[in-house]
């Protein structure tokens, strides 16, 4: 039976993909989004599809739709554009996640909040289980996103307990692919794009933070895995990749596959960076049966082809 879904953030990163997913599997999308990060370029191919369709709008106002599921996924994921307006990063957290609960509330949908493994912080649990309470900074130049994504966790557990909404969150680690913006400052798109360019590797600290890396199509299925969990199956949810790399082996990953000139040049690590942040996934793979399964080395394969082909239509990058 072919469902109607909302996607909002859905010409972001990883709303494009899952944009994609849902009419490859038969629905109708409806793709909200205000480009403030998103690109139409990640939708493009997606344009001409009957039951798609892409509505620009800015979820901090009301939005009045008719659906059967929602996922939230509108909010800048980067350090560089969330730090950019922090307000506004705050704002589409708290305001936007009250208005869309709002939406789902008066329509009866389905909702999902994509969270992120920023609400742990700079964690002193390893790996980070979703009991954990986290080390969040509440007045440093990271916690409009961290707070912002806590916060929008209480509404909708708070709208469960309330109103009795079907909702669904999971915590989203490190992840990677196509679509990703050429210059949001995330660790995996710097690095490739420094080592296309043959410029300097840009590594923090030593590079011995650690990080761990899901490729974006295992991201998507952990997604739609968790919305087709009965009711009773709220989250939160570590959705990840747990096999850990420091940044300084990414680098070096990078290098090698690209054949690039570049090297690694080191800089002070930013205030409030995490040393380690890596996932346990026992509950996904009990809960949810899922478990990445896109090596890193493939998934760079496929990121870097992305990169280059953005490169030759736009030298400029």
């Amino acid at each position: 039976m072919r469902k109607t879904i909302i996607v909002t953030g859905g010409a972001g990163f990883l709303g494009s993909h899952l944009c994609k997913r849902l009419l490859d599997e038969g629905n109708e999308v409806l793709c909200v989004d205000n480009f403030y990060t998103g690109q139409k370029r990640n939708i493009v191919q997606l344009l001409d599809n009957p039951y798609f369709e892409f509505i620009r709008h800015d979820i901090c106002f009301p939005l009045y739709l008719e659906a059967d599921e929602i996922y939230n996924l509108a909010c800048p994921a980067s350090p560089i554009h969330y730090q950019s307006d922090p307000v506004q990063t705050t704002k589409v957290n708290v305001n936007g996640s009250t208005n869309m609960l709002g939406l789902a509330k008066r329509i009866g949908a389905r909702i999902l909040q994509a969270s992120t493994s920023e609400v742990y912080g700079d964690p002193s649990v390893h790996p980070q289980t979703e009991d954990y309470w986290g080390n969040v900074n509440p007045v440093g130049p990271r916690s409009c996103y961290d707070e912002g994504k806590r916060c929008a966790e209480t509404l909708f557990m708070d709208y469960r307990k309330q109103h009795h909404l079907g909702i669904k969150i999971v915590r989203i680690f490190n992840t990677y692919g196509p679509n990703m913006h050429p210059h949001d400052g995330r660790v995996v798109s710097n690095f490739i794009m420094q080592a296309l360019k043959n410029e300097p590797i840009t590594v923090y600290g030593e590079g011995n933070q650690t990080r761990s890396f899901c490729y974006c199509d295992d991201m998507i299925d952990g997604f739609i895995k968790m919305m087709s969990t009965p009711d009773d199956i709220t989250g939160p949810i570590n959705i990840g990749n747990p096999n850990e790399f420091t940044i300084k082996q990414l680098a070096e990953e990078v290098i090698d596959i690209t054949n690039s000139k570049s090297v690694i040049k080191y800089h002070p690590l930013p205030q409030d960076d995490p040393k380690q942040r890596c996932p346990d996934i026992t509950r996904a793979k009990q809960q949810l049966q899922w478990q990445p399964t896109v090596e890193l080395r493939q998934g760079l394969i496929h990121t870097i082809e992305y990169f280059s082909e953005l490169m030759k239509e736009d030298p400029t990058l």
